[in-house]
């Protein structure tokens, strides 16, 4: 492995191999503010650089994102699932283990998506943090950020949006809070994620778009 190489998966967890990129989406989503001291997080201002490269590089012929996330910071998820879906690069999305809150638009901003068995995905409503001013527009403000997030994911998946918003609004499954937790075949049953699958599937179907891209350009 090159230098350069060696440093970027070190630094942000990311490699280019036989002209696929490689990204990882791990941890807390990291925005425009810095993470609690030892957490594990993918900091937005790396990434946004990086899915520059993707597009800007010809070597590159798709992306293959891994995911493990716990959420993050909303905006810039959200804002991180815009710049994915934008690519005319192919792309595919791997969930491992979970994701999570704002992991869910990353996740089904790929062109297709996989999930192992064992992850999960949880939808939920938008948190705040910090003061909150108890007034009707701050209400309609979390309103407008929570139909960003619903439309986004029913665009990017075979999910209807009014059943996104039942899921991420439902009470009963999560001790002392409202949302939905999916398992892997229940992510797919839903229409949430394209398909079962693991490393060995994903790379199969980011090739043969990456095949069929090519195609159509020459």
């Amino acid at each position: 492995m090159k230098e350069e190489q060696r440093k970027e998966v070190e630094e942000v967890g990311a490699i280019d191999f036989n002209g696929i990129h490689i990204m990882t989406i791990i941890g807390e989503i990291e925005g425009h503010q810095t993470a609690s001291q030892g957490a594990k997080t993918t900091k937005y201002e790396h990434m946004i650089p990086l899915l520059a490269k993707v597009e800007s590089d010809d070597r590159i012929k798709g992306v293959l994102i891994l995911i493990n996330t716990i959420g993050g910071d909303v905006e810039c998820g959200l804002a991180l699932a815009e710049l994915i879906a934008s690519l005319s690069k192919p792309t595919v999305s791997l969930v491992l283990g979970g994701s999570h809150s704002i992991g869910v638009p990353l996740a089904v901003s790929a062109d297709y998506s996989f999930i192992v068995k064992s992850a999960t995905m949880m939808i939920h409503p938008v948190r705040t943090g910090g003061t909150f001013i108890g007034v009707l527009q701050s209400y309609r403000n979390i309103e407008k950020i929570q139909d960003r997030i619903t439309r986004f994911i029913s665009e990017h998946s075979n999910m209807e949006q009014k059943e996104v918003e039942r899921l991420m609004l439902a009470v009963g499954e999560q001790v002392k809070d409202a949302g939905t937790v999916l398992e892997g075949e229940e992510a797919v049953r839903y229409g949430l994620i394209n398909q079962m699958g693991g490393m060995k599937e994903a790379f199969a179907k980011l090739l043969e778009l990456c095949e069929k891209n090519n195609g159509e350009k020459s």
